[in-house]
């Protein structure tokens, strides 16, 4: 189908971003990669006044060092994210997620805070980043505000991003040597997980020292397994311990039914998913 007729602006900054939302009011869209957006307007499920295209602002491009974390701009492609030498080095649990959403062409197209701010409990990113204490830059016509990821997701497809508000960037806390794993499970005919687990592991000698844990798709928002995470603590970097502390995984969590799978099924596959993820991070 056709989408439904709109206006369209596309602003060289965030301040002109930022006003051009407020101008145009409650009806606009901003459009980021637009894999999740430009399907729905040809469908005619979104018909917006205006879109807001954020493509021609380069400073929500760049993945920087500062200080103690890595700083990525909210319109940095996928493709750009998993390759990064930073984001490989500091952050390697973001990496290898990012390689697992849907395919190359969507990777070089998607972008990280499109993703995020879209908050499908089904989209990969977001339990990485409640997982590492991610925090997210939002712009509006107040100012810039900062928001814990574990405020950032507040329910299905809703995020603390505000009524003409832009989240412009995400700042990850360096995990400089950390180990880590991301363990998804999906359809062959599609990348959306059914269940996914990402871990992150500070290993001092044989023993887990610290563990951060994030699940995707299990409610109707990421889900950060603290049960799992203290469980580790302490343990040695064994096979029994990761069984273990997987039996914690659906602590918490209130995983759905639908098509794909049913929510026992998606508990049994948290617990098994969670074992293998920590296992495979601690090599």
């Amino acid at each position: 189908m056709i989408p439904a007729k709109f206006d369209y602006v596309r602003p060289s900054s965030v301040d002109e971003a930022v006003t051009a939302l407020r101008d145009a009011g409650e009806d606009a869209k901003i459009l980021a990669g637009g894999q999740s957006l430009l399907p729905v307007l040809r469908l005619r499920l979104a018909a917006p006044s205006t879109i807001i295209d954020l493509g021609g602002i380069a400073d929500l491009r760049r993945i920087a060092e500062d200080g103690d974390r890595i700083a990525i701009g909210a319109m940095a492609p996928h493709h750009d994210v998993m390759r990064d030498d930073l984001v490989n080095q500091h952050v390697t649990l973001l990496s290898q997620a990012t390689a697992t959403v849907a395919d190359p062409q969507v990777r070089h197209r998607g972008t990280l805070g499109g993703a995020l701010a879209h908050a499908d409990p089904a989209g990969d990113l977001g339990a990485v980043a409640l997982a590492l204490d991610a925090e997210f830059v939002i712009a509006g016509a107040s100012g810039t505000r900062t928001v814990p990821a574990s405020e950032f997701f507040v329910d299905y497809f809703t995020t603390a991003i505000g009524e003409g508000e832009i989240l412009t960037q995400v700042r990850f806390p360096k995990y400089t040597g950390w180990a880590s794993h991301y363990e998804k499970f999906n359809r062959t005919a599609q990348a959306w997980s059914m269940c996914a687990v990402a871990v992150a592991l500070r290993l001092d000698g044989g023993s887990i020292a610290e563990a951060r844990v994030g699940l995707t798709n299990m409610g109707t928002t990421p889900i950060r397994a603290t049960g799992v995470e203290a469980a580790l603590v302490g343990q040695q970097a064994s096979e029994d311990a990761a069984r273990a502390a997987a039996e914690h995984a659906t602590e918490g969590t209130a995983a759905p039914s639908d098509a794909d799978a049913a929510s026992d099924y998606r508990e049994h596959l948290a617990r098994v998913l969670t074992g293998r993820a920590v296992l495979a991070a601690a090599g």
